[in-house]
């Protein structure tokens, strides 16, 4: 026990005076590591969000009773087997056996970030490495628009900024459903700290009013960090004229009323209505967006037009009047549908095609034929008078000839 505690305190005052050796480079240390995984002592590197925890672990996989050691990035010992020697309460021993030495690291700062160092005491003494890499989440995006309102057609533009993120964030953009692409910058401040911001243009039109306009950050240390802005765009008057009365024709003696519908952003401020190339009958009468005319007569036939005003533009809808005689379309009698009467003529004439050549094969294949006596006798005789008497009964069975034909 002496002796050993003898060791500590020589290992010890080596790490406190004795210069410390030249950490290897990044690439000499993968090289390295994978030497000493190929021989015997194997580590791993941890990524940690600051102020969370990270956990180092030294593994021997064949040890034969030599001592685990860890070292800070300025070759300081952190544990001597299950002793720690550093006084930073910080470390905490998590496992210690013949095989690993595991030790956890509890709230961690940019300041921890390095290259420590587990040591087997061979001969020769095997080392392994494990960078350990500090993630600072970045700070809440600050989303800002050039203009609050822009007019429908023009053209925007919207900036996104995170601050103080390592390693740096980077940041999309989603419009609606569409993901769009941004114009980003990188600044490096001089903590190791960096500030990202990303500029988007758009061109925007009357459908994009009310949709949001996302930033979403990106990085290792945060999910779904996102900020956001509704597009408030002005558009023209969409205009629609409506017709209140009558549903169907317009006639001579009945009443006309109109009413003309807009919409537009911001709200229509003005709505007129015009007969296009003719002054509007003088006892119209114009209340709002109505327009009502009575006792219609066929000089009130034209175009009548609704236009609509806001601080965008304007826009207009027509109506085309004509006035029918009192009685247009009273106790007519019904159109005739020639589609559906064609088509009936159509089928009958399909039909009687059909029986046509249904009975002329049948004609076909009975045709006609002519049997008599003589023809019954001709084959042995010599006349028509000897074919009659070799006929089959002669003429006492002439009676019973038979015809067939068609």
């Amino acid at each position: 026990m002496l002796l050993f505690l003898l060791f500590l305190v020589l290992m010890l005052l080596s790490s406190f005076f004795l210069p410390p050796p030249t950490p290897p480079s990044p690439s000499q240390g993968a090289a390295q590591t994978t030497s000493a995984q190929g021989q015997n002592l194997v580590t791993d590197n941890v990524s940690v969000v600051e102020g969370e925890t990270a956990t180092i672990s030294c593994r021997v996989k064949n040890n034969d009773d030599s001592v685990i050691q860890l070292l800070n990035p300025n070759r300081q010992t952190i544990y001597f087997r299950d002793v720690r020697p550093l006084k930073d309460s910080r470390f905490q021993l998590v496992n210690f056996s013949d095989n690993e030495l595991r030790v956890s690291l509890s709230n961690v700062s940019l300041s921890d970030e390095g290259r420590y160092v587990c040591q087997l005491y061979t001969d020769p003494p095997q080392e392994a490495y494990a960078d350990i890499t500090v993630l600072v989440p970045p700070g809440n995006p600050i989303i800002e628009s050039r203009e609050d309102v822009v007019r429908e057609g023009n053209e925007t533009e919207i900036s996104c900024t995170t601050m103080g993120s390592k390693p740096a964030a980077s940041i999309t953009w989603l419009k609606g459903d569409q993901e769009l692409q941004g114009e980003s910058t990188v600044e490096e401040t001089y903590d190791r700290m960096y500030t990202v911001t990303s500029r988007l243009t758009l061109t925007v039109s009357k459908e994009d009013d009310g949709v949001p306009v996302v930033c979403v950050i990106n990085h290792p240390a945060v999910k779904d960090f996102l900020a956001q802005k509704y597009l408030q765009v002005q558009y023209k008057p969409e205009v629609k004229i409506v017709v209140g009365y009558p549903e169907g024709l317009t006639r001579e003696g009945e009443n006309l009323e109109l009413t003309c519908k807009a919409k537009g952003k911001p709200q229509p401020h003005r709505i007129n209505w015009f007969k296009v190339d003719d002054d509007v009958p003088s006892h119209a009468v114009v209340t709002g967006s109505d327009l009502f005319i009575e006792n219609l007569n066929k000089s009130y036939n034209g175009t009548y037009r609704c236009v609509a005003s806001n601080l965008v533009g304007d826009a207009f809808d027509d109506y085309i009047l004509y006035v029918y005689d009192s009685r247009a379309g009273v106790g007519s009698p019904q159109k005739i549908d020639h589609a559906v009467i064609g088509g009936v003529v159509a089928v009958v004439v399909f039909i009687m095609l059909c029986l046509l050549i249904i009975l002329g094969r049948y004609f076909a294949r009975h045709k006609g034929t002519y049997f008599t006596h003589e023809a019954k006798g001709a084959d042995d005789a010599a006349d028509a008078d000897t074919a009659i008497i070799n006929a089959e009964g002669g003429h006492s069975n002439s009676d019973n000839k038979k015809e067939y034909y068609i």
